[in-house]
């Protein structure tokens, strides 16, 4: 009945969760169009959450409080359409299970929390990143140490647990891949 309300409202609901204190959580977005970004705002949240409380007081919906929200910097990825949505960005990842040997040594056994780029592959998705740490502002970086290996990670949408956008604050805003700036 959400999902209904939000899509008929021009939305995508994003994420929907119900806390144990009444709480009723509804994340929203708009859908991905390809080549067009919009951003979910204020008077967006207010216009959904208007229209939710009404449809859950006629269809007499127990809750406490209704909040209504976009996704934020973090935003998680749930499907397919989203990871095509956000390739080229900066990814958390969390697999179902760790890498065991199949890391063959380049990455603890253990791990199962990735941070990288994501791109598309031929069996499915992956994502590269470094293990070097971030230059420090203000300090040289000698032009003859040579750069760490960048690393890949192959995976199907069926080995996440987890995936959501890593939250980089540029206070400039953030640069979306294929996405010029205006006026350059």
């Amino acid at each position: 009945m959400v999902a209904q309300t939000v899509a008929g409202l021009g939305y995508e609901l994003v994420e929907l969760e119900r806390s144990a204190g009444g709480t009723l959580r509804v994340t929203i977005d708009f859908p991905w169009q390809p080549g067009e970004e919009k951003l979910v705002n204020v008077e967006d949240c207010e216009r959904v959450t208007r229209q939710l409380q009404y449809t859950l007081e006629v269809e007499e919906v127990d809750y406490k409080r209704l909040e209504v929200s976009s996704p934020g910097i973090d935003r998680p990825l749930r499907g397919e359409k989203d990871f095509d949505r956000y390739a080229g960005e900066v990814v958390d990842i969390t697999l179902k299970a760790p890498m065991g040997a199949a890391a063959a040594g380049q990455v603890a056994a253990n791990r199962r929390k990735f941070r990288g780029t994501l791109e598309r592959a031929e069996a499915g998705w992956q994502i590269v990143w470094s293990d070097e740490p971030p230059p420090v502002p203000g300090k040289k970086v000698s032009k003859k140490k040579e750069p760490a290996p960048m690393q890949v990670l192959g995976f199907t949408l069926d080995e996440i647990k987890e995936a959501r956008l890593a939250p980089i604050v540029d206070f400039k805003g953030r640069k979306r891949a294929g996405v010029q700036e205006q006026g350059k």
